[in-house]
């Protein structure tokens, strides 16, 4: 690889996890699914923070933490040699706490290239029945690589390690079954692995959500890398997958083409392709504490 030089400020990440919590019996029907309308605001057009590899509208309520386990195993193109890609998982650990109910600072670490992950969501605006078509969320993101190594890239400092994303999450319940979302994206690498690809990077992309019960959901997003570099290898992320409501979780279960799970890593490092039936089962369980 070789470094891009970028003149930024060096930003220091304070990412702290929590070890041990006492856990709670929260019903999440409390907030999903039970009333159309709250306070003249629309509510639950998602279930979960995540359609699959995109961020929601969601947010976490005041005063609650959230904990959210993801897990995506190897491609099942393996076969029984690797388990159907259950030997070659990649898991990422996600604190999300709501300082009001329209800030959530979160934290989480993947160990896909050993990434920590510092996150504010904002929410802008929200749906309303006499009021704003659409709720708009703001979702900004640090990285921090830990796997890059000194011997291997002479002259490596810690603003190389580092990428930034930030998205409008623009979203709107279509209807009591159907909730869509259009997501354009801006995310920065300090770092980039091939000579032609910018270190400043554009995508769009798009999901929803369609009902087919109180407690289960279809869903599905895609991303489109807008200024990929022309012999980059990699792909367009397209995930589909089946929310399930538990009472005291949201267990997420999906198929996709992309590996990692940070904003960076899913536009510009999916690997798999659908017409090979490379690709990547996983899930997301998501619980309050």
């Amino acid at each position: 690889m070789k470094p891009q030089f970028f003149k930024m400020k060096k930003i220091l990440l304070a990412l702290f996890l929590v070890p041990c919590l006492a856990l709670a019996q929260d019903d999440l029907l409390e907030e999903i699914d039970t009333v159309t309308v709250q306070n003249d605001y629309e509510i639950a057009a998602f279930k979960g923070l995540k359609i699959v590899n995109f961020e929601t509208t969601k947010m976490v309520p005041k005063s609650r933490l959230y904990f959210v386990v993801s897990h995506r195993f190897g491609s099942i193109k393996t076969g029984i040699e690797d388990f159907f890609g259950l030997d070659q998982a990649v898991t990422r650990l996600n604190f999300i706490y709501g300082i009001t109910d329209g800030i959530n600072l979160g934290i989480s670490r993947s160990s896909f290239e050993k990434t920590y992950e510092s996150s504010l969501k904002l929410r802008l605006v929200r749906q309303s029945e006499n009021g704003a078509p659409f709720n708009i969320v703001s979702f900004n993101t640090v990285l921090l690589n830990g796997a890059l190594d000194k011997d291997n890239l002479p002259g490596l400092g810690f603003e190389h390690r580092l990428s930034y994303a930030v998205q409008a999450l623009i979203s709107r319940k279509m209807s009591q079954k159907l909730s869509l979302e259009v997501i354009p994206t801006f995310f920065h690498d300090n770092l980039v692995s091939l000579d032609e690809q910018d270190n400043s990077q554009y995508a769009i992309g798009f999901g929803g959500r369609y009902k087919i019960s109180n407690r289960v959901s279809l869903n599905a997003d895609y991303g489109v890398h807008l200024n990929r570099a022309s012999n980059s290898p990699f792909k367009n992320p397209l995930s589909v997958g089946v929310d399930i409501e538990t009472g005291g979780h949201v267990f997420q279960l999906h198929f996709t083409n992309a590996q990692p799970m940070n904003i960076n890593t899913f536009l510009n490092q999916a690997t798999g392709d659908w017409d090979k039936a490379d690709i990547y089962f996983g899930f997301n369980l998501l619980r309050i504490f």
